[in-house]
């Protein structure tokens, strides 16, 4: 595994999802992971499905109205991150999308 070196918060995040869990009574049965690399400060967001829009909302409304834009956002192959929505977020929002490379 390649060891990536930081230098400040909000230089890279990374994102996943964890799931599915059994639902809560709130009806969620995911969470929505992002970690700064630098600080490793983390945060976790339940929701109830793992759609792209309601990623991109929690990511927007969440994570970059409290903390500010991360340079760079490194996240897995999941379909709900390599969407054209998800892709036109990030690139109107001048943040870096970076994907883990597939395991052989």
């Amino acid at each position: 595994m390649k060891q990536y070196i930081v230098g400040a918060p909000l230089e890279r995040v990374a994102m996943d999802v964890l799931g599915p869990f059994p639902k809560s009574n709130r009806g969620n049965k995911y969470i929505l992971v992002i970690a700064d690399y630098f600080t490793r400060w983390t945060e976790a967001f339940p929701m109830p499905e793992q759609n792209t829009e309601t990623i991109a909302n929690l990511f927007v409304e969440e994570f970059i109205c409290r903390f500010g834009l991360p340079q760079q956002l490194h996240t897995d192959q999941g379909g709900q991150f390599q969407s054209k929505l998800f892709s036109e977020l990030c690139s109107r929002m001048h943040i870096d999308k970076t994907k883990t490379s597939c395991r052989r």
